[in-house]
């Protein structure tokens, strides 16, 4: 299984567009909320509904662990960056986007990788920092920010899935 993490003020072009088309390749992925309620308020006021809170998560099946930008709320979750922290110990797969690397870069998931972020935020990624638009790194891929949404989630398709699943579902969305 694939999480997905909602916090209040997330991107919603990101989580969306992320779970949408990673749905489309017949990954699954759950939306998980962080704020302790089902409803999750987006940066632009859109409202979505979480498939679970956090709390009634196992996270023993996590693949990948992904979290969309908008944001470094995310970070201020203890369980979600003990959980992150963990899963990068196992050298598992970790995907974020836009302000979202910094999260990782606090923890120090990013020492050692490269990986890119929302301009402003590089100083977060410490010495991981080299740009770019969607940066796979051993065990992490990351994302500058809202209009590479599509980009990312083809990358973690085809991190995921392998590039023919990728090319399928870019060819059936018209991308």
């Amino acid at each position: 299984m694939n999480y997905l993490f909602l916090s209040t003020g997330f991107e919603e072009i990101e989580a969306l567009t992320t779970v949408d088309l990673l749905r489309r390749a017949s990954i699954d992925v759950t939306m998980v909320s962080c704020e302790g309620e089902i409803p999750v308020r987006g940066s632009h006021g859109i409202v979505v509904l979480a498939d679970k809170l956090f709390s009634e998560c196992d996270f023993s099946d996590a693949r990948m662990l992904i979290l969309p930008g908008g944001s470094r709320r995310l970070g201020e979750f203890p369980e979600l960056c003990d959980l992150l922290k963990a899963h990068n110990a196992e050298n598992k797969e970790i995907a974020a986007i836009c302000a979202a690397p910094s999260v990782l870069g606090d923890l120090g998931i990013l020492d050692g990788k490269q990986a890119t972020c929302y301009p402003g935020f590089e100083h977060y990624l410490g010495n991981a920092y080299i740009g770019g638009l969607v940066v796979e790194s051993k065990n992490v891929i990351t994302a500058k920010g809202p209009g590479l949404s599509a980009d990312f989630a083809f990358c973690i398709i085809e991190h995921l899935k392998g590039s023919e699943v990728a090319d399928e579902v870019y060819d059936a969305a018209q991308y």
